[in-house]
């Protein structure tokens, strides 16, 4: 009886084993079909990043490019102005004092005189001039 007990201890145990080992080769199949799956769908992926990465790097050197392009273009104009405002600033300033002397030798002014305002001194303060109130319209 000892006997038949252990062959279907055995048995049992055998099948047991036989079941686990079929699933796993379930497993292992699902998880390589994956695995290629994947692949397949990685490899275009990557070659699509490497070809945006390349085309970003272009655009980057061609930006670069243009920045240096700026940066040259903006030391020239700064060169050009301090030329133009060193050559034609100063005889300008001339000019323009030789007209206000002419004007004010010939006693035109195009400017409006200002009022002046009256202020009275008290023992050494100085009170300013009352303020006029707004009259309504």
């Amino acid at each position: 009886m000892a006997g038949i007990l252990v062959a279907v201890f055995w048995a049992i145990l055998v099948s047991f084993l036989a079941v686990v080992l079929v699933r796993l080769a379930q497993v292992l199949k699902a998880t390589t079909k994956l695995v290629a799956d994947v692949t397949d769908q990685a490899v275009p992926l990557l070659a699509d990043a490497s070809t945006t990465v390349r085309s970003a790097r272009t655009q980057l050197d061609r930006v670069d490019a243009i920045a240096s392009d700026v940066q040259e273009v903006t030391s020239n104009a700064s060169a050009l102005s301090s030329t133009v405002a060193s050559t034609f600033g100063g005889p300008l300033v001339k000019i323009a004092a030789f007209g206000y002397g002419v004007r004010k030798a010939l006693g035109r002014t195009d400017e409006v005189p200002q009022k002046t305002t009256r202020r009275t001194v008290i023992v050494g303060r100085t009170v300013p001039t009352p303020r006029r109130r707004k009259q309504k319209g």
